[in-house]
């Protein structure tokens, strides 16, 4: 294997790759990313056998080849060479030499026979969606993504076609249990057949850093096991949850009559300085509700007294509830409006959270006793 590729050009590729790739993994090949050298390209694919991620280059290729190499030392050596320099690579006796400008590298390798390619699957569905709309369905429900690994089911978002108000809808819900965040686009050609698949946090995490390079629009693939994303020259590949996710519409409160707007930004901050003195493991704040206003109080035997009040459009009948603090902060950060609609029931019941400016979203927060 020979050639010469561009700096950017490779780093863009090793960057898309590399980050699957598992730090501490049992089989040595699988920290190593593999590099198939053919005409005019070169090709990069790593994989932690869960998910598996490629991507290109355009490459001077002389002479062509496969072997694997260590996906985070080659990422830091190519990080670290000037913008636009040129890169030559060569395998010679089992080690991959680099050379740019005046730096000379030589790192070991494994061999490309022993990298273990994930197997395709025929899709059960395929579609293209818009990768803004993909990227903002993703932003607005993946801080609610579980990190409870006993409940796996729920290590993920539930993508699935379903019907609203307004018409067919392609939906990503997230929930931990102590609160769900749900967002929606215009159903895309082709995705009526699904029916709900849970996409792994990691995959989220590593289609969302894609999403930053994409094109106009993301074709995605389904299978009964598998997902893949083409975007643009990357492709990612993703075993999915095998689980049910829970029923989540019959914990969307529909009938919350108590209705509070506020101003979001100023909400946020009340929060965040109040929340200072709460104990660390429950973050909880009182929120005290009364005509034209809303009262925010933490109180901690050991850290002190916290209240902060808000003016705010509240008509209803008085009420205290209380809520995580962080869990309302990461709601408020994902409202684009300037003001917030939060709709309550009673002290024990879930509220709703609504943004006027994207009405495709909505949040529902489970209360604290305070």
């Amino acid at each position: 294997m020979k050639l010469t590729v561009d700096r950017n050009a490779l780093m863009r590729s090793l960057a898309h790759v590399q980050a699957v790739v598992e730090r501490r993994s049992t089989i040595p090949v699988l920290s190593n990313v593999l590099m198939v050298a053919e005409t005019g390209r070169l090709r990069l694919t790593a994989t932690d056998l869960d998910i598996e991620a490629t991507d290109s280059a355009n490459a001077a290729v002389v002479l062509e080849g496969r072997t694997t190499a260590p996906a985070q030392t080659l990422f830091d050596v190519v990080r670290k060479l000037p913008d636009g320099a040129e890169v030559a690579l060569e395998l010679v006796e089992g080690r991959l030499n680099l050379r740019s400008g005046r730096s000379k590298f030589s790192l070991p390798t494994l061999p490309a026979d022993d990298f273990q390619i994930m197997s395709r699957e025929a899709s059960a569905v395929s579609f293209t969606v818009n990768s803004g709309e993909l990227k903002r369905i993703i932003d607005k429900t993946r801080f609610a993504i579980s990190t409870e690994e006993t409940r796996y089911y729920l290590n993920g978002i539930y993508l699935h076609h379903a019907e609203s108000p307004a018409g067919a809808v392609l939906r990503a819900v997230a929930t931990d249990g102590h609160r769900l965040a749900l967002a929606e686009t215009s159903a895309p050609a082709g995705s009526s057949g699904l029916r709900g698949v849970i996409v792994p946090r990691k995959t989220i995490q590593e289609v969302r850093r894609l999403l930053d390079d994409s094109p106009d629009e993301v074709d995605v693939e389904v299978s009964d096991a598998k997902i893949v994303f083409s975007i643009g020259n990357a492709t990612l590949v993703s075993k999915l949850i095998d689980g049910s996710f829970p029923d989540y519409q019959r914990v969307i409160p529909k009938k919350n009559s108590r209705i509070l707007i506020v101003d979001n930004s100023e909400l946020a901050a009340a929060i965040d300085r109040v929340s200072t003195v709460s104990a660390e493991r429950s973050r909880s704040v009182k929120l005290s509700l009364s005509e034209g206003k809303i009262v925010l109080a933490v109180t901690h035997g050991d850290s002190g007294h916290g209240v902060e009040e808000c003016e705010a459009d509240y008509s209803a009948e008085a009420m205290e509830i209380g809520f995580n603090a962080r869990y309302l902060l990461d709601v408020c950060q994902q409202i684009e409006n300037d003001t917030v609609r939060i709709e309550f029931q009673d002290t024990g019941a879930p509220a709703r959270v609504l943004d006027a400016l994207d009405p495709g979203a909505q949040y529902v927060l489970m209360p604290l006793r305070v």
